[in-house]
């Protein structure tokens, strides 16, 4: 899974591209900027920013053009994961097998760090070399994603339904914001970089729905069969919290069986593209049999 080279070339070019906005040796705070290459270049599986790259590749974009939006959509997701962390929402010490960055630095650090990483994204877009209609169009897709319309909305559902039990339909909807905002973001993002019309956008929005919901599925899979050291974070923290999960509201095998679900509408989505999807279907395997 993911070994041609061209998984290769995008990664690198992530990874470069993250060291390159989060230099080594900054002017200014450096506490600050610490926490922020902490958040940032401790590893992740980068799906959001391949993301970008497999829609772009799709729609026939310039990879140049990627590299803006695919760094952006990480910053964001990174700034995502420091703030679900903090002793206020999920209050978690381990993240990408270290320890979280409030509990690496301090708390106020890590509330700082998360916001300067939101506003390195957007900067990022606002600075790249494209044509300003496309700029646009990036930060108008990024900035809904992950307001109260998206991430941070879905992200407040999530707390409020602690210790509630929430139907399908409210599930979904919960995780197709806190989750699927970003990953429909990310495929949007490449996609707009090559130009695809609106019944491509629109097809490609249907996959990355069931992607994102594909991925939450099985995150909440693994909660319940991973263990620490493989996933990289604390397992069983969804029980522990009484969170409303896949699981705990269709059991273990009603949960694979909307998993398989989702995987055929991202099938099904991807069966109306021209052609270029090879890269789209592998990445949502990927979210489907993923084990960390």
């Amino acid at each position: 899974m993911l070994r041609e080279p061209h998984w290769a070339r995008w990664r690198q070019g992530v990874e470069t591209g993250l060291e390159r906005a989060l230099p080594a040796h900054p002017l200014g705070n450096s506490t600050l900027h610490a926490a922020m290459r902490h958040a940032v270049l401790g590893g992740g599986k980068r799906l959001r920013p391949m993301l970008v790259h497999a829609a772009g590749e799709a729609t026939g974009a310039d990879e140049a053009l990627l590299i803006a939006p695919a760094l952006a959509v990480e910053l964001v997701h990174a700034f995502s994961l420091v703030h679900d962390d903090l002793p206020a929402m999920d209050d978690d010490a381990l993240r990408r097998g270290q320890p979280t960055v409030h509990v690496a630095f301090d708390e106020a650090t890590a509330i700082l760090a998360g916001d300067a990483l939101q506003s390195l994204a957007f900067s990022l877009l606002a600075h790249a070399d494209a044509p300003a209609a496309l700029r646009v169009g990036w930060l108008a897709t990024l900035a809904d994603a992950t307001g109260m319309a998206g991430m941070c909305g879905g992200q407040a559902l999530d707390m409020a339904a602690t210790g509630q039990s929430l139907d399908l339909a409210q599930l979904e909807a919960l995780h197709a914001l806190k989750t699927g905002a970003l990953i429909r973001a990310s495929v949007r993002m490449g996609a707009l970089a090559g130009g695809a019309d609106n019944a491509t956008l629109a097809r490609l929005d249907d996959y990355a729905s069931a992607l994102g919901l594909a991925f939450q599925i099985r995150d909440d899979l693994l909660d319940i069969e991973g263990d620490s050291a493989q996933l990289g974070k604390t397992a069983g923290k969804d029980q522990a919290q009484d969170k409303s999960t896949y699981p705990a509201l269709l059991g273990m095998d009603g949960a694979r069986q909307a998993l398989q679900h989702q995987r055929e509408r991202m099938t099904a989505a991807l069966a109306g593209l021209p052609s270029g999807a090879d890269a789209l279907a592998q990445l949502g395997e990927f979210a489907v049999r993923r084990e960390h």
